[in-house]
């Protein structure tokens, strides 16, 4: 018989969601049938599988070793485990911007991919998990049954602030406050030709998903999304601006295509129309800073997230832009 308890991070699921999780090479048909003869049990008792999990709960399960072991897909963790310590000593670059128990904040460079694009690719993603291990935060054994995750995706070429879950609570608080639109978020970027107002541009997107490219068009047509961006310049001269950009929603290449539908593409953006140049390979684009809500707009959606949010509420967190950034930008603004 082995024994699992329940931490804060499987807490507030259904059981068999969990047990999904934990035992990920056993169908749920089986899993459902163990539930019902009593060989999975939920604090010593019969469970249907429905009840919603609390800390501290007690999992026993009447398995032989080897089948605890299959069901868990041991080996493929083991994979998966070397994989985060691989990115972790491999991709390099990266800042911490900040970090308690449940986020983890983070600078990117640009060239590394938010999330993995396919089985051989190494990510920001892998990255952090290999960095919380080393850190002591988490421990190699629950990542059986919680991933800490990027929330906020940035193009590969894109560098800048990224907000990453380490709890399932700071995940899933995360989530809300994106799909919800309440963190304001601001990207750095230096565009062509002069810009000297600031605006509020709408439209509509198109994502060409073979291509990897987006088209922007101003009346809605199938399959188009609305976007909104909002922008101030900072810095300005007959050949460029150094614009600050608010992504009100947030798409695939909003902020590239966006710009360069207005005829100021992104220095640096081949793909959308910007110039390759001062050397650069890629658009000179950085999410700059994000504003956490001030505590009386939260919402009661996120009473069950007060506790975790209030040392972030009415606080800005700012990541430096890259050194390429700085460079250009001198000798274009001196």
């Amino acid at each position: 018989m082995q024994e699992l308890r329940i931490g804060p991070n499987e807490a507030g699921q259904r059981f068999d969601k969990y047990l999904k999780k934990a035992f990920p090479e056993a169908p749920m048909g089986l899993l459902y049938g163990q539930l019902r003869k009593k060989n999975i049990t939920l604090n010593k008792k019969k469970s249907e599988g429905k009840e919603v999990l609390k800390e501290g709960d007690l999992v026993q399960c009447f398995f032989s070793a080897d089948t605890f072991e299959k069901f868990q897909g041991r080996r493929l963790t083991e994979e998966k485990i070397e994989e985060y310590e691989d990115a972790y000593a491999s991709l390099h670059g990266f800042q911490v911007i900040y970090e308690d128990a449940n986020f983890l904040f983070l600078n990117k460079p640009a060239g590394i991919l938010s999330q993995k694009a396919t089985d051989q690719d190494l990510s920001i993603n892998e990255w952090m998990i290999g960095y919380l291990m080393g850190s002591g935060a988490i421990v190699k054994e629950e990542l059986a049954t919680f991933v800490p995750s990027v929330c906020n995706r940035l193009d590969r070429n894109t560098s800048g602030l990224v907000l990453c879950g380490k709890s399932l609570k700071g995940l899933q608080a995360l989530s809300l406050l994106l799909k919800e639109r309440t963190l304001e978020k601001y990207y750095h970027c230096i565009c062509k030709g002069r810009i000297d107002a600031s605006s509020t541009i709408q439209g509509y997107l198109v994502k060409d998903e073979k291509a990897n490219l987006v088209q922007i068009t101003e009346n809605q047509v199938p399959g188009s999304s609305p976007i909104e961006t909002r922008y101030q310049p900072l810095m300005t001269t007959d050949q460029a601006t150094l614009l600050e950009v608010e992504l009100i929603t947030g798409k695939t290449h909003q902020i590239r295509a966006h710009l360069s539908s207005i005829g100021h593409p992104i220095l640096g953006d081949l793909k959308y129309g910007g110039e390759a140049l001062y050397h650069l390979k890629h658009q000179l684009l950085h999410a700059h800073h994000v504003t956490f809500p001030a505590r009386e707009k939260l919402t009661e959606d996120y009473a069950v997230f007060a506790e975790i949010l209030l040392p972030l509420c009415g606080q800005t967190f700012t990541a430096p832009k890259p050194s390429n950034f700085i460079k250009v930008q001198e000798q274009i603004f001196a």
